[in-house]
């Protein structure tokens, strides 16, 4: 299955990381990232936990402020900056709606069916009325398999079900840019492949990805930049070669552990 970008290639950049740092107390998280995203790219970051990984996805779309770097985006400066460059400056807000994210936890509302959950991202950001939300709602459950279950509750899905309500939820508000944060781990093994499923798709759709991921199937799959991060640091990068001839000794150890 080839699940290269669109254009075989890194596309225009349209997220940018630069020189981001990040501390919680004395444990400094982030030590001076960069990282950019080409239109239509796929890119995995990986390593082990404890790394940075999760805050770094968190830094792209402002849920964590770096301490210090540039987040720019289509354009817009949207994190501290760096000094001396004048950027025009964006709303987070506005960049959460462009940058969807899915987590580990799908972060349901238990007490509305999938089809509300979907839906009400539109009406409380967009605006949209309830009729035309939930038609868009149902087009984009039915995307990732789950027409049938739009009347469902969240207590009456399987963990993998609600994982793909909570990307429909991301994908109805047409971001530019997706974010996955481990999406599989908090799934039994058996329910891991209906989630991935759907990731694959999006990834031959075109969709601009960022996945931090201990699927390495899938990343060897996906990556068309893969990123192995440790300690807060990026220590390799590369393309899917990177699984075979990683250079780093901390790569290559890692790899070693789980492959």
């Amino acid at each position: 299955m080839n699940m290269s970008s669109t254009n075989g290639r890194e596309g225009q950049p349209v997220l940018r990381l630069r020189n981001i740092h990040k501390s919680f107390g004395s444990n400094h998280v982030l030590k001076g990232i960069d990282l950019t995203v080409g239109q239509g790219q796929h890119v995995v970051i990986f390593g082990p936990s404890g790394s940075g990984k999760s805050t770094l996805l968190r830094s792209a779309n402002l849920l964590e402020t770096p301490d210090s770097g540039s987040v720019w985006f289509e354009g817009k400066e949207y994190g501290p900056g760096i000094a001396g460059e004048k950027l025009p400056r964006g709303k987070p807000r506005l960049l959460r709606q462009r940058i969807g994210m899915v987590f580990q936890q799908f972060n349901l509302f238990p007490h509305v069916t999938a089809l509300d959950n979907v839906a009400l991202a539109l009406r409380r950001v967009k605006g949209a009325k309830r009729a035309e939300a939930e038609m868009k709602a149902a087009v984009y459950l039915d995307k990732v398999g789950l027409l049938d279950k739009l009347g469902a509750y969240p207590a009456q899905l399987s963990g993998g079900q609600q994982q793909r309500v909570a990307i429909a939820r991301s994908l109805v508000m047409e971001p530019r840019v997706m974010l996955f944060d481990e999406p599989t781990s908090a799934l039994d093994p058996e329910l891991v492949g209906e989630v991935l499923n759907v990731m694959r798709s999006l990834a031959e759709s075109g969709m601009t990805m960022v996945v931090v991921t201990h699927e390495m199937g899938f990343a060897r799959e996906a990556g068309d930049l893969n990123i192995f991060m440790d300690e807060g640091v990026v220590v390799e990068t590369g393309g899917r070669e990177l699984y075979r001839e990683a250079r780093e000794p901390r790569t290559r150890a890692f790899l070693k552990a789980i492959l």
